[in-house]
């Protein structure tokens, strides 16, 4: 069996504590704003942009390359908030200056880039192999078949619980009957809170962070959740959407939750101070869990298979069209992205791989985490991946979308509205905010 060698790290936790811009010109630091890269006496420079935790820094793959390939230098700067990092390519795109050799995608805005930009971005079809999940690429494909990414991770998810809080509210520990408490059914999820919450005897303690991480749950679940097929906003009438609205509503309004936002203000602290008993986790959170939770609540946290699979998260690298090395550029995401790096990013700090063959070999399947009481994390987020729909259905506005929603949940948690209340706020802003 695998093991997780060290605790993970995830990308929001140390994009936290990250310096907004980090220059890596083997090992030498720095910052360079310039864009991309050049090309000169037989020696290569590559930029890249980022975000958050994507593992090619902080997995030490960056050097790997450089070593294996010395007239090579690569010049990453990782932006630690990725909302940020998009309004700044967004920049540089409409510019048409300031754009790295290759650009970090995350997947809430890939559908945004594939029918606005993909232009801009260098065909990378011929690079891409065949070791991918086949949906994975299909959401950075342009219907000319244009791919203008290559994945790196994805976000199966499972729910990870206290054991100690559920013992003292008389709810089973061990990972297998937990799972059996709310198994193929979200609704029970819920159930099962209320029971938690009438026979805790912390009544300080909540059951659940917050609604916003059942309802991302509940919503990619599905092969359409904000818009469908023909780029429609289907939203307001999509079932997936407003079943989930409901139930996250219900778990809302009874008390069920901390009322924290994941990756807010507040969120890092009620992981510190033991606030909650359960979190909707897709695998890359692990590590921001781990961290924030601290040495303290080690073998305290385990994991649990989902009610349903689903797909939270995850990313790709671009090559720019213009950029003065793109082939160079092609030959580095080709490999970053290759199954025996995603491997390795897994084992260093957790984030799932995309690609077929990684997922397949026995340091995925096998691996098992430490500070989740020996959980067998690579067995319970791989099956979570098989059970994720064959179809994954983008919009142009996806991610601000999840964000209004989870906006409109708060106002149920927070503010004592009621969720009708609470939907037209939300459907007005949407409205607004994709014109």
């Amino acid at each position: 069996m695998g093991r997780v060698r060290r605790p993970f790290v995830s990308r929001s936790a140390a994009a936290a504590a990250a310096v907004v811009s980090l220059a890596l010109v083997a090992g030498c630091g720095g910052s360079d704003d310039s864009g991309g890269g050049a090309s000169a006496d037989g020696k290569v420079t590559i930029t890249m942009g980022l975000f958050g935790v994507m593992g090619f820094d902080e997995t030490g793959l960056l050097d790997q390359y450089m070593e294996e390939n010395p007239d090579v230098t690569i010049k990453a700067e990782v932006a630690g908030d990725e909302q940020t990092y998009y309004t700044a390519l967004q920049t540089h795109l409409a510019a048409g200056s300031g754009l790295k050799d290759i650009q970090g995608i995350e997947v809430g805005r890939a559908k945004e880039l594939v029918d606005t930009q993909a232009g801009k971005f260098a065909d990378l079809s011929d690079s891409s192999g065949d070791h991918f999940l086949p949906w994975k690429l299909s959401q950075v494909t342009a219907d000319d078949g244009r791919v203008i990414g290559l994945g790196t991770d994805i976000g199966p998810m499972a729910v990870c619980y206290r054991k100690d809080m559920f013992e003292q509210a008389g709810l089973p520990t061990d990972r297998d009957e937990v799972a059996q408490l709310w198994d193929g059914d979200w609704s029970a999820y819920v159930e099962a809170g209320k029971e938690f919450q009438a026979n805790s005897e912390d009544g300080d303690l909540a059951y659940m962070d917050s609604s916003t991480g059942l309802f991302n749950a509940m919503i990619y679940g599905n092969s359409e959740q904000f818009y469908n097929k023909e780029g429609d906003l289907i939203y307001a009438e999509n079932p997936a959407v407003t079943e989930a609205w409901d139930l996250a509503s219900e778990a809302a309004g009874s008390g069920l939750t901390a009322q924290l936002r994941q990756f807010q203000p507040g969120w890092d602290p009620g992981l510190a101070n033991s606030t909650f008993a359960t979190t909707v986790c897709p695998a890359w959170m692990l590590g921001h869990i781990s961290e924030k939770a601290g040495p303290e609540n080690e073998g305290k946290w385990d994991v649990a298979k989902a009610p349903r699979g689903a797909n939270w998260g995850g990313s790709f690298l671009g090559v720019t069209e213009d950029s003065p090395v793109k082939e160079e550029a092609k030959k580095l995401v080709a490999w970053l992205t290759a199954p025996e790096q995603q491997e390795h990013i897994f084992k260093e700090i957790g984030n799932f791989p995309s690609s077929q063959e990684a997922l397949q070999s026995e340091s995925v399947t096998g691996a098992t985490s430490a500070y989740f009481s020996e959980a067998p994390i690579g067995e319970i987020f791989g099956a979570a991946a098989e059970d994720i729909p064959d179809e994954q259905v983008l919009g142009r506005k996806d991610g601000t979308i999840k964000d209004t929603f989870s906006q409109g949940l708060q106002l149920i948690e927070s503010q004592g509205q009621s969720p009708q209340e609470a939907w037209d706020t939300t459907d007005e802003r949407i409205q607004k905010a994709v014109g």
